[in-house]
């Protein structure tokens, strides 16, 4: 949408305070006291219609503003990955050179079967078969 556009608001602005020129210069021409102008309804609605206006931009504002930080977390989001993925390649290149590791392990699993120690046989398909009969 149009309105919603930096440029179109700060366009309307320019054309209300133009408005509001030539309203406070006309009154000023027929020597208008300034309490009267200030209670002039056409001056109250351009002055109103300004402060709007300006409340617009501003939130154009923020919303520019909170984009770019978007953008900035996003793009530190995507570097701490990429560093993520470079740290894990180092990593695996480390695990390559350690194979010892793995070797112990069967090791230590044979001396538990040598202990005595026993699994826990669980339940077998032909437990279920006598608790149906």
């Amino acid at each position: 949408m149009g309105s919603k556009r930096k440029k179109t608001q700060l366009g309307r602005k320019e054309y209300f305070e133009r408005k509001l020129k030539e309203r406070l210069s006309f009154l000023s021409e027929r020597k208008t006291e300034p309490s009267e102008i200030d209670k002039d309804p056409r001056v109250k609605h351009l002055r109103a219609t300004i402060r709007a206006i300006d409340a617009r931009l501003k939130a154009i504002e923020r919303l520019e503003q909170r984009k770019t930080e978007m953008a900035k977390a996003k793009a530190d989001k995507e570097a701490a990955a990429l560093q993520a993925r470079e740290t894990g390649k180092e990593k695996e290149k480390e695990k390559v050179k350690e194979p010892k590791k793995a070797a112990e392990e069967p090791k230590a699993q044979k001396k538990k079967k040598e202990k005595g120690e026993k699994k826990d046989p669980g339940v077998t398909v032909g437990d279920f078969r006598s608790n149906l009969s």
